[in-house]
């Protein structure tokens, strides 16, 4: 079974435990204009699919504006954002922080997304919550990087997840 860790406790994570090399589910989240957002799956570009607890959080905050601006000048990439926040929420986060080179989608709904790329947390103050992590899909829709971040507090290797990206060219 998979976990991370909040503050130092273990969390659980509920979910498949899918990896590199297993093919990307093709699962549906909603967009900030309450449209569906397709995620995994085979498609024309390589996808970059990262899942965060909530933009309301320093953090996950931080992590989605510098992933805005390293994904602005790779046209080869599909970046989405996922969080149990509401899609008004995302919305309004992604207007006050510039947020313009990737989607921002919610899996408040189901938690389909999460529970799909096994990341749903199981435990703590955060159940029900997305963990901190990155998936980079290739265009045949293969897994060929995942992290899941080890602290939830802590931002991800966003050079290791670059670095993917250009391989999977």
């Amino acid at each position: 079974m998979q976990s991370t860790m909040f503050n130092g406790t273990k969390v659980t994570l509920i979910g498949d435990a899918i990896g590199v090399g297993d093919s990307a589910p093709v699962v549906t989240a909603i967009g900030t204009d309450l449209n569906d957002v397709e995620v995994g799956g085979a498609k024309d570009k390589i996808q970059l699919i990262i899942t965060v607890p909530s933009l309301d959080t320093n953090t996950c905050a931080a992590e989605t504006r510098r992933f805005n601006e390293d994904v602005n000048n790779l046209d080869i990439c599909e970046t989405t954002v996922i969080s149990m926040d509401l899609p008004f929420a995302s919305e309004r986060f992604c207007t006050t922080s510039g947020i313009e080179n990737l989607t921002v989608a919610s899996d408040y709904l189901d938690k389909s997304v999460s529970k799909a790329y096994g990341v749903l947390m199981d435990d703590n103050k955060l159940k029900g919550l997305s963990a901190r992590a990155v998936f980079v899909v290739d265009r045949s829709g293969t897994i060929v990087y995942k992290e899941i971040v080890k602290e939830v507090t802590s931002e991800p290797n966003y050079e290791a997840a670059l670095e993917a990206i250009k391989e999977a060219r």
